[in-house]
């Protein structure tokens, strides 16, 4: 079966860090690129960051860029983000999904080309 599980998420002041944990299981983690995603209240989800299979390449949003650092561990089958300096419009629901793939390109934030997704964490940004 396969299972994307988030965790780490919950309430955070402006300015402070969360580091969010993605778990895979039932498919070849080592083999597919890993993307984060965010919908925030009122808005559609968008992508935030992008880490790759083969060479651990990333991308990330404009909007976090600096901010976050995304990594993966592929012996426990995780992923991560580690996000700092966080601000309020970061609140949102954080999705993590996975794309069989070597690398993540500039249109790492097409969610059609994802095969597995997670089923989000929340993240409050609020004082």
């Amino acid at each position: 079966q396969v299972q994307l599980v988030e965790s780490g998420g919950g309430l955070v002041q402006p300015g402070g860090s969360l580091r969010l944990s993605c778990v895979a299981s039932g498919f070849s983690f080592d083999a597919h690129n890993i993307g984060w995603f965010r919908r925030a209240p009122g808005k559609q989800r968008e992508g935030v960051s992008c880490i790759s299979s083969s060479d651990r390449s990333t991308h990330y949003a404009a909007s976090v860029k600096g901010r976050f650092t995304v990594s993966r561990d592929n012996a426990k089958n995780t992923a991560y983000v580690e996000m700092d300096n966080l601000k309020p419009e970061d609140t949102a629901v954080y999705y993590c999904a996975a794309e069989r793939a070597f690398y993540c390109g500039e249109n790492y934030d097409y969610e059609e080309q994802y095969n597995y997704w997670g089923r989000g964490n929340q993240v409050t940004v609020s004082s």
